[in-house]
C-alpha cells in the first residue's frame, strides 16, 4: 500500500453565506498522479488553496507529509511547488532570468536553472523573453519555477487551460513523467477529462463542494454500470418498445444506449425482437470516464 502524502479530514471552507467545499476527505498516495476533477465552480481552486496555505478552512484538518499545515506551515510548503491558474513571470525578462529570479527568492542553487529547463523542453528558448513565449511556452515556464526546488509535492490549478491541443499534448506528456524523473507526487486539477483519464493514477471528483468519488481509475470504471448500445432499422419503433417498457435510455446518432437495471441481456433482447425490433447492433459498451463523471455530478453544471 502506498504511502499518503497528503490527508484532509472533513476539510470545508464557508464564504458568507456560500458553502464552497463542505467537508471533504481527501487521500493522495506518494508517487502517483491525482487527478481532482469537478465542473467551474466545484470548489476545486478554493480547495487547493487550501491546501497551500493560502486561505484559511472554515473547519476541518490538513495533513501534509504527515504534519498538520496549521502548525508547520513554512516547513510543509519548502517541499512544495505549485502553480494555481496561470503562471506569473515577468514579461521582459527572459526564461532563464525568471528562473534566476526563483531560485534568488528560494535561496537555491542556479545548478538547478539549466536541468529545469531541459524537463519542460525550454533550453532552446531560455533565452527569448518570456513576454513573446507561446501560451504552452509560458504554462511550461510556469511549471519550471514550481519544479526548480525539487518539490516531493508538485500541485498544478488547471495546467492546459486555454491551450490548443499540441500544448495539452505537451504538458500531458510533461506531468506523465514528473513521478519517474523525481519520484514526484502530482496533483492535477481540471474540468478537462479525457485528458485526466490519459494523466493520472487515481481520481478525486468533486461538485458543489462535495466529493463525490475517490479512488482508481479502475475503481471508478468498476463501479459504473456497463450500457447497451443498440440499432435497430426503425429507431422510433425500438423507442416506443423501450418507453412502454420502461427503459432508461439515450439516443446518440443513431444508436440507442440502454441502462440495463439489473435485467438480463438476453431476456432484453428477445423481449425487442418478439415486439417486432429488427435489430443490427446489440452490445454491451464501457462507460467514458465523461459519461460516469456527468452521471455523477448529474450533468456536470457549473454552479
Amino acid at each position: 500500500m502506498s504511502q499518503e502524502i497528503l490527508q484532509t479530514k472533513n476539510l470545508t471552507k464557508n464564504f458568507k453565506d456560500f458553502k464552497a467545499v463542505k467537508g471533504i476527505d481527501l487521500s493522495i498516495k506518494k508517487g502517483r498522479v491525482y487527478g481532482f476533477l469537478g465542473p467551474n465552480g466545484a470548489g476545486k481552486s478554493t480547495t487547493i488553496r487550501m491546501l497551500l496555505g493560502l486561505i484559511k478552512p472554515t473547519k476541518g484538518e490538513v495533513k501534509i507529509f504527515g504534519k498538520d499545515l496549521r502548525k508547520n506551515r513554512m516547513s510543509i510548503l519548502k517541499k512544495i511547488g505549485s502553480m494555481v491558474e496561470a503562471p506569473s513571470y515577468y514579461g521582459n525578462l527572459t526564461a532563464y532570468e525568471n528562473l534566476q529570479v526563483t531560485a534568488e527568492l528560494l535561496e537555491l542553487d542556479h545548478k538547478y536553472i539549466d536541468e529545469v529547463l531541459k524537463v519542460v523542453k525550454l533550453t532552446e528558448w531560455k533565452d527569448r523573453q518570456a513576454s513573446k513565449f507561446s501560451l504552452g511556452m509560458k504554462q511550461r515556464l510556469g511549471i519550471a519555477q514550481a519544479l526548480i526546488s525539487k518539490p516531493e509535492l508538485l500541485i498544478l490549478d488547471e495546467p492546459t487551460n486555454g491551450l490548443d491541443p499540441s500544448g495539452i499534448h505537451e504538458i500531458r506528456g510533461l506531468i506523465k513523467e514528473l513521478p519517474k524523473l523525481y519520484n514526484m507526487t502530482v496533483i492535477i486539477s481540471s474540468h478537462n477529462l479525457s485528458e485526466i483519464e490519459l494523466i493520472a493514477d487515481d481520481i478525486g471528483i468533486i461538485n458543489r463542494g462535495k466529493m463525490l468519488f475517490q479512488g482508481t481509475l479502475e475503481e471508478l470504471h468498476s463501479k459504473s454500470k456497463g450500457q447497451i448500445c443498440i440499432e435497430s432499422k426503425d429507431l422510433k419503433k425500438l423507442e416506443g418498445t423501450l418507453n412502454n417498457s420502461g427503459y432508461k435510455y439515450k439516443v446518440r446518432d443513431k444508436d440507442i444506449f440502454l441502462e440495463p437495471e439489473g435485467r438480463e441481456l438476453d431476456e432484453i433482447l428477445k423481449q425487442l425482437i418478439l415486439n417486432g425490433n429488427r435489430i443490427f447492433k446489440f452490445v454491451e459498451v464501457q462507460k467514458s470516464l465523461e459519461e460516469i463523471f456527468l452521471d455523477l455530478t448529474e450533468g456536470g453544471e457549473n454552479i
